[in-house]
This record gives C-alpha cells, sequence and structure tokens, in this order.
C-alpha cells in the first residue's frame, strides 16, 4: 500500500485520514501536527508527530493541506528535499510559494477544492472539443467587511474556525481560488477583484461573465447565486457545425454552453488525485511557473502605523484580492501576512504594498522575493 503523509489536523485534514482508513490502496504513515498531540482527538495519538523530518521519512506521499502559508512551505521544501511528490488542498499556499516548488519536484493541487474541480472538470470539457471561455465558481453569500459577532455564530454553527469562516465570507477565498485557477488553466481575470455578478442561477451567470471576455484567454470568476449548486462550471464555445447536435442533447442553442459540477467534496475526492500521481500523470493544477494574476491584500478599514495583523486571510483588517500583478507590482500577497506590523498609514480600500508592512523572516517570504526576482529578469 502506498503510505501518505498528511500534513494538518483540521477539518481537512482530519476528513481525509478517516477516508484513508477505509482504503485498500492507501494508509496513513503519520499525521503532522503543530499542537500536542494529545489535544488531537480525532486521530491516533500513534500517528501524530510534530517532527517535519520524520513525518516525511515515513511517506511515499505528502498531502499538505494545513491551510497554513509558511507552515506548508516548510513541510513542501522537506519533502521534495527527500524527492518525494506533493499533494495540496491550499490554495493559499498554492498562489504565494507554489510556483518555486514546480522546479524543485512533484506538486500538484488535488482535485476537491474548486480549482482542481475546475482543472478536472476542464480536461473533460476540452476532451469533447469545447474550448473554455470562463472557468466559474459559484458563491451563495458575499460580505467583504463582515462582523466579528455574525463570524463567531457561523463559525460555532459550522464547525470551522473563526478565520476559515471570515475568509469565506467575505470573499478572499473565492478570489485566491480563481487566482489559482487563472494561473494553472493559462487564463486571465477581467478585472481586480473579480466580477462575480448576481444571477438567479448558473447558466445565467455564465452568460454574464462570457460577455465580458474579449481577448484571446478566458477568465477566471465566480457568480453570486444563492440557489446555485456548490460545485463549479465552464462556460465554453464549441465549433459551429456541432450547434445542431449540441441542441439535440439539451445544450442550447450557443454560442456559449455551460458545463458544470454540483458539488466539490474535498478530502473525499483527494484520493483521486493520489491514484494520479501512483499511476505517473502530471500534475492536474498548479500555479504556473510564471503566474500573472496574484492575491493582493486589501485594507478593511483605515489602518495606523503599529497596527498588528496576526493573519492575512481570515482577518478583519484585510481581505483578498484577485490582481494582475503586472498592475499592482508592489502589491502584497495576503498569503505572506502572519504577525505583520503596519508601518505607514494605508486607507480602507487600497492595496498594501511590500513597503507599508515590517514582515518576520520566513522561508515563504524569501520564496516569493525570489520569484518576483525571477519575473523580473525574465
Amino acid at each position: 500500500m502506498t503510505k501518505i503523509g498528511i500534513s494538518g489536523t483540521g477539518f481537512i485534514a482530519t476528513g481525509l485520514y478517516k477516508r484513508l482508513q477505509q482504503d485498500e490502496e492507501f494508509t496513513v504513515s503519520s499525521v503532522l501536527t503543530r499542537r500536542k498531540p494529545e489535544d488531537v482527538v480525532q486521530i491516533e495519538t500513534m500517528l501524530l508527530t510534530n517532527d517535519i523530518g520524520k513525518f516525511v521519512a515515513s511517506a511515499d506521499i505528502i498531502v499538505e493541506c494545513s491551510g497554513d502559508v509558511h507552515h506548508g512551505t516548510e513541510v513542501i521544501e522537506e519533502a521534495h528535499r527527500m524527492g518525494l511528490p506533493v499533494v495540496t488542498m491550499n490554495a493559499e499556499l498554492q498562489v504565494t510559494t507554489g510556483s518555486y516548488f514546480i522546479k524543485t519536484g512533484y506538486i500538484t493541487e488535488a482535485e476537491g477544492d474548486q480549482p482542481g474541480c475546475l482543472a478536472a472538470l476542464n480536461e473533460n470539457v476540452k476532451a469533447m472539443g469545447f474550448n473554455p471561455i470562463v472557468y466559474g465558481n459559484i458563491k451563495g453569500f458575499l460580505n467583504n467587511n463582515p462582523i466579528k459577532s455574525d463570524m463567531l455564530y457561523w463559525a460555532e454553527k459550522q464547525g470551522f474556525t473563526l478565520d476559515k469562516v471570515v475568509s469565506f465570507t467575505d470573499g478572499t477565498k473565492v478570489q485566491i481560488e480563481q487566482v489559482l485557477t487563472a494561473n494553472g488553466l493559462n487564463a486571465t481575470i477581467a478585472q481586480s477583484g473579480l466580477i462575480g455578478p448576481k444571477s438567479s442561477n448558473v447558466e445565467e451567470g455564465a452568460l454574464i461573465l462570457a460577455g465580458h471576455q474579449t481577448g484571446e484567454a478566458p477568465i477566471s470568476d465566480f457568480i453570486i447565486c444563492p440557489q446555485g449548486p456548490p460545485g463549479v462550471f465552464i462556460a465554453a464555445s464549441h465549433e459551429e457545425v456541432q450547434k445542431n447536435a449540441l441542441a439535440t442533447y439539451k445544450m442550447g442553442e450557443g454560442p456559449y454552453y455551460t458545463i458544470g459540477t454540483s458539488f466539490h467534496l474535498c478530502f473525499f475526492e483527494i484520493v483521486k488525485t493520489l491514484r494520479r500521481v501512483v499511476k505517473g500523470e502530471p500534475p492536474l493544477l498548479t500555479n504556473g511557473s510564471d503566474p500573472l494574476i496574484s492575491a493582493a491584500a486589501i485594507a478593511k478599514r483605515k489602518l495606523e502605523p503599529g497596527d498588528f495583523i496576526s493573519e492575512g486571510c481570515g482577518s478583519f483588517e484585510v481581505r483578498g484580492e484577485a490582481v494582475k500583478t503586472a498592475l499592482q507590482p508592489d502589491h502584497i500577497p495576503i498569503g505572506l501576512i502572519k504577525d505583520a506590523v503596519v508601518k505607514r498609514p494605508v486607507a480602507a480600500g487600497k492595496i498594501l504594498n511590500i513597503s507599508d508592512l515590517e514582515l518576520p523572516h520566513s522561508r515563504a517570504l524569501s520564496i516569493w522575493k525570489s520569484l518576483q526576482t525571477a519575473s523580473e529578469v525574465r
């Protein structure tokens, strides 16, 4: 059996651990946690470790799903140093340091979260001869600046950590997901912050977004559709000669056709990507070796010198927004913000630049700076 090392002990990691307990192809070799093993109640204590070296040494494949950019970066670097392939369910990491790891070893985002589901759907759509126009994410609700009391209520109700609920609600997560989708599927964005139109159904929203695709590259975006399924969709064109056949198959009259997946099942679907790795197939989705889109940090309120931001994603100080790097070369990716101190005033709604914050040294920060330098050279 193939030995899987799981990095993380949150909702995704715990779910994957339980899923693999019932699998005949894979077994869990160890689970990496930063907590005290005795505090992790849903995973066998004997499998838990705080030692990255021991964790990596026991596995054939690493699954990085800690949700932490800085910790995950260190895990992947050690895994690649040992020659191990890495599967991630960590879009935040992918859009921050993921491109660096393309040249150091095997890395792929997993099917299950929206970017991976879009990548898998893209393979299917293209195999049928469709030409993607829009890579779309379906979101039911959005509030760019939610209040803490509301978020505490939903965190307790849904069983997620506060920062995760905030990032789901304020749009940070969907923006990051569509950044990864754009970079990985050779797409672009129509505007900073994406369009995110409201629609009564997926087909309507897909057509609205298709109308914003003006260049050669497809666009990556999302719709707000409270009645829509928790899935993804692709709006695509096809050859004119197939118009009647597609109408016969109830796909509509064209010129754009909407093909979707009505679910994304996160850790349940990671196993499909693990099988992909075992078969020696290429990565499902990466952030690309020269990404053109990034997830910038936007101030939710006026920030003053001395303000402390413990985490970027899921905070009440900043949120993430998709931007074209060429238009915002000095931006700070939201995934890099950790234990940061504001150095100068930043108005609400403004993009934070790297010079606006004092950031502690980290491997993730060093890698991101190296990626910026390499991009400037190219």
